[in-house]
């Protein structure tokens, strides 16, 4: 049967909440769909989340409807093996901050970013 609201609930599915009988006690409670955060685990922690939502689903013989939460760029402003002191360049309210591929250009207005992602698309 269908639920009549306006309103859906979504479950993000983690650690704690990730098994079968909870997925099936979650659903039954109301969750309309569940989130898949990739951030977060394996592709296998993930993929196996999935199995079981279908599997409930099968069982259930209603819809379940999943969300993948993807992962977007991370953007590290120092290189990693940069001292904190060093790296990090002061930056102050008002002030403007400029992002570069390079570090040879550094100072407190510019510094660089190692995610070469961030630049492709220029």
């Amino acid at each position: 049967m269908r639920r009549v609201r306006n309103v859906k609930v979504l479950a993000t599915l983690g650690p704690a909440s990730s098994s079968e009988e909870m997925i099936r006690t979650l659903f039954e409670a109301g969750a309309d769909a569940f989130r898949l955060n990739m951030s977060h685990g394996s592709h296998d922690d993930v993929r196996a989340m999935y199995e079981r939502i279908r599997k409930v689903e099968e069982e259930l013989g209603r819809p379940i409807c999943i969300l993948v939460d993807l992962q977007g760029p991370k953007l590290r402003t120092a290189p990693r093996s940069a001292s904190i002191s060093n790296a990090i360049p002061e930056m102050r309210a008002g002030r403007r901050c400029h992002t570069a591929r390079s570090s040879r250009r550094s100072s407190p207005a510019r510094h660089c970013c190692s995610t070469t992602e961030k630049f492709a698309s220029r």
